[in-house]
């Protein structure tokens, strides 16, 4: 299967916090279909996919996304055609206003249009919503904004949904890459949920660890709001840190050296360092927990479908390009794994190296 497709058919499937079945159907599937690839799943519902290295007693690389994004959840019909949901994830209530609302009822869809939105107590964030629908909506179901399945525009993929199930679909991906053919350490893909109701999922995970270990290198991936020094386009970002933490030093320049040697091998490869402080990822959960973890990310446009520019709800979009350049950039990091060494070792030895050639000027 082709990565676009991959990234199309994932950023289409219907999702929101609590209520990602369907994207772990699609993985379930995905798994089957590969001999290679084992999948575990621990009580929280959050998945683990790996594939085993030729040198199992490496520590693992732990790729994670996590399966969820902003959306409604159908509470009760309040007459033949107004509908009460509750908004989950965080959008402004301003842009919620009037947009246009799709449900998903089993194999139906129903459109609607928000007619009246709450917000959170001295927070601008949606809470609940009426919505005049077209036909009743059963309770529980996923409603999106109806901004459209995954296609490309130029060199711009649009989506109703790319956080985070862009970065799903990048990790499936990078396993699509790596296929049969075994890497030295084990690597492995971690999807969490409800990561935009305050990381619960990654939570989870780490305060009953039947997924992760303690020696794990984790890689999260997101989907983060583009900002002025990191630009759509200028490639995939190796993400130092976000608003609330910084991440793990030695873990973050290892990812800059695979980013650097493959630009060097690969003409047209492009790739950003930065902090993205747009808002917090797992990385930061994961470090709370003593884990080393570091994150890549795509800069994403439209963040949490707010188009800011026309104040409206908007599809979000990532550069296609740049998203290609992350798979290829987990791939390398993949192979080159067993490179790694935590205590920062090949960076001091060119340091010291250099000392020893100029100490005599001191």
């Amino acid at each position: 299967m082709q990565p676009l497709r991959l990234l199309r058919e994932i950023c289409s499937i219907p999702t929101a916090p609590f209520l990602e079945g369907r994207v772990i159907d699609y993985v379930q599937r995905f798994v089957a279909r590969r001999p290679a690839l084992k999948l575990r799943r621990d009580a929280a519902g959050n998945l683990l996919i790996e594939l085993r290295g030729r040198r199992p007693a490496l520590p693992r690389w732990v790729f994670a996304a996590h399966m969820d994004h902003p959306g409604f959840v159908s509470r009760r019909m309040l007459d033949s055609r107004t509908l009460e949901a509750d908004f989950r994830g965080s959008v402004r209530a301003e842009f919620v206003r009037g947009a246009a609302v799709r449900f998903f009822a089993d194999d139906r869809q129903i459109a609607g249009r928000i007619i009246h939105v709450e917000s959170e107590p001295d927070a601008p964030w949606a809470r609940r919503a009426r919505i005049r629908v077209s036909r009743e909506v059963p309770a529980d179901c996923i409603g999106m904004f109806d901004q459209g399945e995954g296609r490309i525009r130029g060199r711009r993929f649009h989506c109703r949904v790319c956080d985070n199930l862009a970065g799903v679909a990048a990790a499936l991906a990078m396993l699509q890459r790596l296929g049969r053919a075994a890497v030295d350490a084990t690597i492995a893909v971690l999807l969490t949920r409800a990561e935009e109701e305050g990381f619960i999922g990654a939570l989870a995970a780490c305060q009953r660890p039947r997924l992760l270990r303690r020696s794990d290198r984790l890689i999260v991936i997101e989907a983060s709001a583009a900002q002025p020094y990191a630009p759509l386009g200028a490639g995939p970002i190796i993400r130092v840190g976000d608003r609330t933490s910084i991440f793990n030093s030695s873990l973050t320049w290892f990812l800059s050296q695979q980013a650097q040697s493959l630009a060097a091998r690969r003409k047209g490869f492009l790739w950003q360092r930065a902090l993205m402080g747009g808002g917090t990822c797992e990385a930061t959960v994961y470090d709370l927990y003593g884990y080393r973890a570091a994150s890549v990310c795509v800069a994403l446009g439209n963040y949490h479908n707010m188009d800011v520019r026309r104040r409206r709800i908007g599809a979000e979009f990532v550069d296609v390009d740049e998203w290609l350049g992350m798979v290829e950039l987990f791939v390398a990091i993949a192979r080159a794994a067993a490179e790694y060494r935590p205590d920062h070792s090949p960076l001091r030895r060119r340091l010291e190296e250099r000392f020893e050639r100029l100490r005599h000027l001191l």
